[in-house]
């Protein structure tokens, strides 16, 4: 990808775009960062010159950290390189930074998960992990950024914060350099207001008035910007203007825009035609039936795969003619297993898969096909092999899984989509829109996109496409730059 932008970025996240580890060798070796966020943020690090900031992962980050003198060392990324910087931060400070605050405590909030009756109880260890865990690893942050744009004073590079991880650290960051030009993405959904209530108010005013310290704070879609700017109107008391989606806080103007996040497709297509997807893909075929139901998840609670699976059950006790000829196959991977609330889940997860397979399952057929392993080659095998991809997640800030299943797929798949998820806004009307809590309606759907029309299947799969291909990462990218150049000269 051609450079975009002419500044410099110095892009930070919690996590980084690769980490160091040791081979049986014992030689230093690197290893990509996973998820969804680090792969659209290596895009944006495609487009123009950066320097990442990331927490060290692992011991050989910080010795590789150590070594450059707490400095950017430079790494290669295909044919671009980059400057990486690591954050140290003492063990038990991150540990309350991540496992207490960000995950769960803020995770949930933005993704309505908290069963409020019985949690959370806030107590002397979350006000202490706020404090000493999370304040403390966001001014780390900052120290970084800050020591980052003491080395450009001729220059004017602009700060790219990006996740849940850093919501107080631009604050810091604009209190010593009030003319840097910040930025922040925010990859998950934002709730309406009274889900902040859950917070005592100076941490939830902390959070936004963090947020409001960048020049522009963007999410993946209007509903997400809609919710943000009634937060800073009822939880700060900020002047919100809602026709132009700006906040006016300490003498600043803040723009808050969407910007839906999407995939690269020339590389996803190539992925899909190369020799680990296809040889996955020729075990799928063997294994198939008539009709292939899938997901591909993570274990966490927003994906709701529990439901998904009981309308699978509701579906085959009122479709009886389908038993046999059809098969769930469910690719998830583990998620978050020190977090108490994720290992219920998986539990509960085998559980009802167990159940629902004895009910209905003969000797040589169980219609739950669980995998829970990490087989990135394997799920895109099987994006381009199903009849109905299920995506009912109770809140997802987008979902690039129906993005990516749904421009590769090559069977005219119907993809049932939660209408929670930030990909709805793009794609709900192609899709089959359900209601991630309604049972009977998901099997509805089910049973709607296995006799669908050919015709109209073909359709509503073409649509998909045209709208992945059309709103592809580099739009993305792109209108973000713009913004950030129009904000920088306005």
């Amino acid at each position: 990808m051609q450079n975009l932008f002419d500044n410099e970025l110095i892009l930070v996240s919690n996590r980084g775009p690769m980490s160091y580890t040791r081979d049986s060798d014992g030689e230093l070796t690197t290893v990509r960062g996973g998820g969804g966020l680090v792969t659209a943020l290596l895009g944006v690090a495609a487009s123009c010159d950066i320097t990442w900031i990331a927490s060290a992962m692992t011991k050989e980050d910080s010795e590789v950290s150590l070594r450059m003198g707490g400095q950017a060392a430079i790494v290669s990324h295909g044919d671009h390189k980059l400057g990486l910087r690591f954050v140290i931060s003492e063990p038990a400070a991150y540990d309350m930074f991540y496992n207490v605050i960000a995950n769960p405590m803020i995770w949930f909030i933005q993704h309505y998960l908290w069963d409020l009756s019985v949690a959370p109880d806030i107590r002397s260890n979350e006000t202490e992990a706020w404090e000493q865990g999370y304040l403390v690893v966001n001014q780390q942050f900052a120290d970084a950024v800050c020591d980052e744009l003491a080395q450009r004073e001729e220059t004017r590079p602009v700060v790219m914060f990006h996740d849940y991880h850093l919501y107080t650290c631009p604050s810091q960051v604009r209190k010593r350099y009030p003319q840097a030009f910040l930025h922040q993405f925010i990859h998950i959904p934002w709730p309406q207001s009274d889900s902040w209530r859950v917070l005592p108010r100076p941490i939830r005013q902390a959070i936004v008035r963090g947020l409001l310290a960048n020049d522009i704070v963007a999410f993946h879609t209007s509903k997400y910007v809609r919710n943000f700017l009634v937060c800073c109107e009822e939880l700060v008391g900020c002047p919100v203007d809602y026709e132009r989606s700006t906040v006016s806080f300490e003498g600043r103007e803040v723009w808050v825009r969407a910007y839906p996040i999407s995939i690269d497709c020339a590389d996803f297509e190539r992925l899909a035609e190369s020799e680990p997807v296809c040889l996955e893909e020729n075990k799928i075929e063997d294994m198939r039936r008539e009709y292939l139901i899938m997901r591909v998840d993570r274990m966490d609670l927003s994906k709701n795969i529990v439901r998904g699976f009981k309308a699978f059950d509701i579906f085959l006790d009122e479709h009886p003619e389908f038993k046999q000829r059809i098969t769930f196959l469910a690719l998830l991977q583990p998620s978050r297993e020190d977090v108490k609330e994720y290992v219920s889940y998986r539990e509960q997860i085998m559980r009802v898969v167990e159940v629902i397979n004895t009910r209905h399952g003969t000797a040589n057929w169980m219609p739950i096909d669980l995998r829970m392993q990490d087989n990135f080659m394997r799920s895109v095998a099987a994006y381009k092999q199903f009849d109905v991809l299920l995506v009912n997640a109770i809140y997802d800030g987008m979902n690039l899984i129906a993005k990516e299943a749904g421009l590769i797929n090559r069977r005219d798949g119907v993809i049932i989509l939660s209408e929670n998820t930030g990909a709805h806004e793009e794609l709900g009307e192609y899709c089959l829109s359900v209601s991630p809590f309604d049972l009977v309606s998901q099997a509805q759907a089910i049973y709607e996109a296995l006799t669908m029309d050919k015709d109209e299947k073909k359709r509503r799969a073409g649509m998909i496409k045209d709208a992945v291909k059309r709103n592809d990462i580099r739009k993305w990218i792109e209108s973000q730059f713009v913004d950030i150049k129009a904000k920088m000269g306005a």
